[in-house]
């Protein structure tokens, strides 16, 4: 029998033929925003390699919201270009390219991390950081990020919008926004880092207002036929923050919006984190929302092999799993998993003489 790892899976108009999921993980490897041949290899191999999507790195939305000064950007029509030659090299390969919008908040303005993932201060090449309050993410850092008024929400929310236009003309197949790991979005969601007063804080209504009207613009240059993520981090592992009981109430509004598949991640909002760290260790909060909100979900976080990512399909804990630095370490890790599996899958052409 096949395995489910390698079963088809259809959201919308679109069919993965498998359910192995390069996970979004930042290169730093970008200039202004553009993306360059070490993206095309990059990500070309994770294709040719065998995976049924590619979610390329949180690529963001305007300078400001860029982690660091050498993240991928989709700020300016420029940028389409080398994504577009990037998208139709995975599609070539029988594979879907996604991408996934971002905006770091006070998170951004920070050196690449083999620099160490130091706040850079202006002179350093650094930016003025935003965020839902005006709390840093170290207590030592150069400068506070600035709360964003009414005006800078709607620059955020319209920088989005402009963003998803031209990921449609660069072909992209699959939209995820970045709402996890502490950037922008997260920092509206919970309540250690969003002290507002506004329409934008207090209550869970208000503090997830952002968030939604985000998808929003993003779902208003968005072919309603093509798949939409939204990635969330399902708790803080924090006393106070953001918590799986929230999680699955916003995936719940989610899906009435029209949102197709939640990847449930965790963690990444404060410095003071405590995560108990280990194999799929994330995996029960795709399990809980896809159970309690009957969504389909994305699992992530520690599954190394393929009898672990099998068995979280089988369990109905998620329908994708998304590999990170497991596919930094195994660009062809789909072909080697099938083997494991005893299934036989399509490899390229040009690699089939070492299949057997």
């Amino acid at each position: 029998m096949a395995s489910l790892l390698f079963s088809p899976l259809t959201i919308k108009k679109i069919t993965l033929k498998n359910r192995i999921v390069i996970s979004p993980m930042c290169q730093y490897s970008a200039i202004d925003g553009f993306a360059n041949d070490w993206h095309l290899v990059h990500l070309g191999s994770r294709a040719s390699g065998g995976v049924g999507l590619i979610i390329q790195e949180a690529t963001a939305v305007s300078p400001e919201a860029r982690i660091s000064p050498s993240d991928l950007g989709i700020w300016k029509d420029e940028h389409i270009e080398k994504l577009k030659t990037i998208n139709q090299f995975i599609v070539s390969q029988n594979s879907v390219p996604g991408i996934q919008l971002a905006h770091a908040g006070r998170k951004a303005s920070v050196s690449v991390p083999w620099e160490g993932n130091k706040k850079l201060d202006f002179a350093q090449g650094g930016w003025q950081t935003v965020s839902a309050s005006a709390i840093p993410y170290h207590d030592d850092e150069p400068f506070l990020p600035e709360a964003l008024d009414q005006n800078g929400i709607q620059k955020v929310i319209s920088d989005f919008k402009a963003a998803t236009k031209r990921a449609v003309q660069a072909g992209y197949q699959v939209m995820e926004v970045h709402g996890a790991h502490g950037y922008l979005l997260h920092q509206f969601l919970s309540p250690l880092t969003n002290n507002r007063t506004d329409e934008y804080g207090g209550s869970f209504e208000n503090r997830i207002r952002f968030t939604l009207e985000i998808v929003e613009a993003v779902q208003s240059e968005w072919p309603s036929d093509l798949p939409l993520f939204v990635r969330i981090s399902a708790t803080d592992w924090a006393e106070g923050g953001w918590n799986p009981e929230e999680s699955v109430q916003l995936s719940k509004i989610l899906k009435e919006k029209g949102v197709d598949l939640i990847d449930v991640s965790s963690g990444g909002l404060v410095s003071y984190q405590k995560i108990p760290v280990g194999p799929g260790y994330q995996v029960n909060f795709a399990a809980k929302i896809k159970k309690e909100v009957n969504i389909a979900t994305g699992a992530v976080g520690l599954i190394t092999e393929a009898k672990q990512a099998e068995a979280i399909l089988k369990n109905a804990q998620a329908d994708l799993v998304l590999f990170a630095r497991e596919s930094l370490r195994n660009p062809n890790l789909p072909l080697d998993f099938a083997k494991e599996l005893n299934d036989d899958i399509q490899w390229p052409k040009q690699y089939e003489r070492a299949k057997i």
